[in-house]
């Protein structure tokens, strides 16, 4: 109860954030950066605070559903930081997914990009479901999250990724059941791959 009746205070999250100071800590493919603030907590008093902030930009991911065929379309590909962290062998099946290039990039736009890249797939329309932050204690990425029906005749190239990038992705093509089965004996362990997966059975886009 004490946490539903502070939800109007919640809202007002900028009256308990003052004195932010930014030190950027590394600037390469990704921004590490170094942020001190003033924190005023539940109970009024002011604390300071350092956190480590990743900016990666924003994103999108997609799920391609078959409705006739009760399919969707995952990628798999090489994933280090998974390979580092437990994954035997660094290989995850994946939703399509992609960074925005821009500012000024659409989410739509860059998931239409990235579909076609990595599946070959010209889908042409989406369904923006939602936005979710990856890891919100550590990073500012925030994806946009789409569904979208798919068929043979969307397949205009080959994809597996961009040469230039060293990118070597996997097109599969599985049941939309066992893909629900591989997240419960642990196949599928991606967050954005679970979420919607688990979106599409909630709503039943496929029986």
């Amino acid at each position: 109860m004490k946490r539903e009746n502070n939800l109007g205070r919640d809202n007002k999250m900028s009256e308990r954030i003052k004195n932010i100071n930014r030190k950027i800590l590394s600037d390469k493919y990704f921004t590490l950066s170094e942020v001190k603030f003033d924190y005023q907590l539940e109970n009024g008093k002011w604390v300071d605070n350092t956190w480590e902030v990743l900016e990666r930009g924003n994103a999108a991911a997609a799920l391609l559903y078959n409705s006739e065929k009760q399919t969707v379309i995952l990628v798999k590909q090489f994933r280090l930081p998974a390979y580092m962290n437990g994954s035997e062998s660094g290989f995850l099946l994946e939703i399509p997914a992609g960074m925005l290039e821009s500012d000024d990039d659409s989410a739509e736009r860059a998931m239409r990009r990235e579909i076609l890249e990595e599946t070959g797939y010209d889908v042409p329309e989406l369904k923006k479901v939602y936005d979710a932050f990856a890891t919100p204690g550590g990073s500012t990425e925030r994806f946009s999250c789409f569904v979208g029906k798919y068929d043979s005749t969307m397949k205009v190239e080959n994809g597996g990724g961009l040469d230039n990038e060293n990118e070597d992705i996997e097109i599969i093509e599985i049941p939309f059941q066992k893909a629900i089965d591989m997240i419960n004996n642990g196949d599928i362990v991606d967050a954005k791959t679970i979420m919607l997966l688990q979106y599409a059975q909630i709503n039943k886009l496929l029986n």
